[in-house]
């Protein structure tokens, strides 16, 4: 490898690995600031909040990896052209798709590890991170998805609630629908449904069955029913980050068998899914346009070209954060959502380098 090549590629890794030190601890700081009232009420011990909040750096570092990136290229390469050693590298005949290659292998430095952080290690942080918030934070109650739940409980019966009162354990408009094959056999209707503790049992109100015959249905009928179902209450009551604690294989394992139970939480889980890989590319696009737009030296020194790069952040942030909620919250295509952020600037990152190059 050339000097130049080293020369670049050592400000490349150095200057990313300052930006994660002086940008987490800050982050740490301020979120200690916030939470230690209900740290200190609640008394919780120091280990399990150092534990808490070295998950809380990988689980942060992974999500922020291609933004600390980008603003660390924007920042270094801003230097180099005040510096004039752009134009001291292209004036010696060093064309800049040559100039580019160690930043391209830099690129390929972190965006491999992003892959095995955001495979591997990110899912064991975020189950660590999310189970500390909720158990010490914010409390149980906001940690299930509670409206709209649809299971498959086994291979012949769905259940259905409009929504769950996880303090009282109660359940509206609930519904079992039992299948042998492909015909209904019977269907349970209930104004409520309450899980009794004490003998594991569910209590249903406004209870109604009606059972599918050949010579016309049974339709039974009682104000109130106590009965036992092949359910546990967990079902009623899913976690909602369940997805992002799954290893990549685990989590392609979760998908298959909540897309055979109906579930309504695909999308999310996609959202994930996609995302184990587009943060990685993302990487790539963003050192492109990170290079294009720092390389050349302008009037207003490099607090322009940071203005420019925090300005593409942001917007790259908010393409990723609002579609990501269209394709968790709707029946926007997961792929779409995850992927157009990184379409939309790959274009953009193209087209800037055709005119840096010039």
């Amino acid at each position: 490898m050339k000097i130049l090549d080293w020369y670049i590629l050592k400000r490349y890794l150095f200057t990313f690995l300052a930006m994660l030190l002086l940008f987490i601890p800050i982050m740490i700081t301020v979120n200690l600031a916030e939470k230690i009232g209900k740290i200190l009420e609640k008394e919780v011990p120091f280990l399990e909040v150092a534990e808490y909040y070295l998950n809380f750096t990988i689980y942060f570092a992974n999500l922020l990896f291609p933004i600390f990136l980008f603003l660390s290229v924007i920042w270094f390469t801003s230097k180099l052209a005040n510096n004039t050693e752009i134009i001291a590298f292209l004036s010696s005949g060093v064309s800049f798709s040559r100039f580019l290659r160690p930043y391209i292998i830099g690129a390929s430095l972190v965006a491999g590890f992003a892959l095995f952080l955001g495979m591997y290690l990110a899912p064991i942080a975020s189950e660590g991170y999310n189970n500390f918030r909720y158990t010490h934070l914010k409390g149980r109650s906001k940690l299930v998805q509670t409206k709209n739940v649809y299971s498959q409980i086994n291979d012949n019966e769905c259940i259905y609630v409009s929504s769950f009162d996880t303090k009282r354990k109660v359940g509206r408009n609930f519904s079992l629908e039992h299948f042998e094959g492909n015909k209904l056999k019977y269907k349970i209707l209930a104004d409520n449904i309450k899980y009794v503790e004490k003998d594991s049992s569910y209590l249903l109100t406004r209870y109604t069955m009606r059972t599918i015959g050949e010579n016309g249905d049974i339709i039974e009928t009682e104000r109130r029913k106590d009965t036992l179902f092949a359910f546990d209450i967990d079902n009623l009551t899913p976690v909602s980050y369940i997805a992002e604690t799954k290893t990549y294989g685990e989590l392609l394992d979760f998908i298959e068998r909540e897309r055979k139970s109906g579930s309504s939480n695909i999308g999310r889980y996609e959202v994930v899914k996609y995302k184990r890989w587009s943060i990685p590319v993302s990487v790539f696009i963003l050192t492109i346009i990170g290079v294009s737009v720092s390389s050349i030296k302008r009037r207003g020194g490099m607090g322009i070209n940071l203005f420019f790069g925090i300005s593409i952040a942001l917007v790259y942030v908010f393409f990723d954060k609002i579609f990501g909620v269209m394709a968790e919250q709707s029946d926007f295509p997961p792929l779409i959502a995850v992927w157009f952020p990184n379409v939309i600037f790959g274009i953009l990152a193209v087209y800037l380098l055709y005119n840096a190059k010039r």
